[in-house]
């Protein structure tokens, strides 16, 4: 008998789940922002954009915030990310108990992912951030926070490296421009529901970017 990976016995969303997302969006609506977890479909796609993990140090970081049930998590050791490179940031206490079941290996903060430009020491250290991968009900906050969010990950990240988000909407969250950043957009995945897209933000000059909001860029 083939023994399977560990990634690929891990359970699917259970109905529990569910549960749990639909509880924690009525309780906080602008917190949650969808009714229920993200697809395996989606996560997949999502995950598809972080750089091959073989290329990796051995201290790089990926960078995941508001994983909730740990959906998009999966499909990031699926695609290789090794569970201690990880670092979860998920505001639900509740949440953060499940993900620390689940993911014992991947360190995950109890904390708020808008908080993210005075965090980020805390969070990663001088580790290698390799990707940031979001899954934050952007447009429930204002421009200025979702470009602080998308705009000092880059600006933390290697030129090139990815800032992956999902959105429901037709919009952009955040307009590439306005953060010196390049904005690639996937296909509509249909499978998921509502149907939903990736958005990938990359700097091409996260040093100049970093200097004018007042950051340092780590060494390569």
């Amino acid at each position: 008998m083939v023994a399977r990976s560990r990634s690929e016995t891990r359970p699917r969303v259970k109905v529990s789940d569910e549960a749990r997302f639909f509880r924690g969006w009525l309780q906080s609506p602008l917190t949650m922002g969808a009714v229920s977890p993200s697809s395996r479909a989606l996560g997949r796609a999502m995950a598809a954009y972080v750089p091959d993990p073989a290329s990796f140090r051995p201290n790089s970081k990926v960078l995941e915030l508001g994983p909730g049930t740990g959906v998009v998590t999966q499909m990031l050791i699926a695609r290789g990310v090794s569970e201690a490179s990880l670092v979860l940031v998920e505001f639900s206490p509740e949440f953060c108990k499940l993900l620390e079941k689940r993911f014992p290996e991947a360190r995950v903060i109890r904390g708020d992912a808008y908080a993210i430009g005075t965090m980020f020491s805390e969070w990663i250290g001088d580790d290698p951030l390799e990707a940031v991968v979001s899954s934050l009900p952007l447009f429930t906050r204002p421009d200025e926070m979702r470009e602080e969010v998308i705009g000092r990950s880059i600006a933390r990240m290697k030129p090139g490296a990815p800032f992956v988000q999902f959105s429901y909407a037709l919009t952009q969250p955040v307009k590439a421009k306005r953060i010196g950043a390049t904005l690639e957009l996937s296909p509509w995945i249909k499978r998921n529901l509502p149907p939903a897209r990736v958005l990938v933000y990359r700097s091409e000059a996260a040093g100049i970017q970093a200097s004018k909001m007042g950051l340092s860029t780590p060494a390569p």
